[in-house]
């Protein structure tokens, strides 16, 4: 088995992911959010997409059995096993103007955006290439009246992860989250690990 990488608090990192192979996504001290991109190692063009996914899976909250797909229509990853239940694929990653609209009073901190453009650059991936991220642990409960979002603490425990199978060769990009809202005001890192 092959050992955990971790990534540090409010940053994000880049890796490929073969056909075939897994990623655990593992919440290693609780409540943290990471930011998940994907994109096709053989044409970039073809990312994650939360509109295809949402559409396909006909509700908002994926889990184990769920597949997520590209904005072409394939399989890009396969939710094969998950401890939480509770993730998120409404929202953009955050950014520096996340934090300017909904953080005025705290430092300004390039977000996941920006950590996910300084991880996939070194791919040939662009900033305005970056899709909707699956948002590993986030909870977003949607007022079934209202339509309203709100951003509450994860439901993760410290030891919790999601399973991802890839369904073909992808670009992969991970962060541990920057935004307070998202992690219940504090920020935590990331621990994943393929097989």
């Amino acid at each position: 088995m092959n050992p955990l990488s971790r990534i540090p608090e409010r940053s994000g990192t880049a890796f490929t992911l073969r056909k075939g192979q897994f990623l655990v996504v593992i919440d290693p001290l609780g409540q943290q959010v990471a930011d998940l991109v994907a994109f096709n190692a053989a044409d970039t063009r073809e990312a994650i997409s939360s509109g295809r996914t949402l559409d396909y899976a006909e509700r908002i909250y994926l889990s184990t059995g769920d597949t997520l797909y590209s904005n072409r229509s394939q399989a890009m990853l396969d939710i094969v096993e998950d401890s939480v239940g509770r993730h998120d694929f409404l929202l953009t990653p955050c950014s520096i103007d996340t934090f300017r609209h909904f953080y005025p009073d705290k430092p300004p901190h390039r977000g996941c955006f920006g950590n996910l453009t300084a991880a996939l650059e070194p791919y040939g991936i662009q900033a305005d290439q970056i899709p909707g991220a699956f948002n590993c642990f986030m909870n977003v409960p949607v007022d079934a009246d209202t339509g309203k979002l709100r951003v509450l603490p994860p439901l993760s425990r410290a030891g919790d992860h999601v399973r991802f199978e890839a369904g073909m060769d992808l670009i992969i990009g991970l962060t541990a989250c920057s935004a307070y809202d998202s992690n219940g005001g504090t920020f935590k890192p990331i621990d994943y690990r393929i097989e």
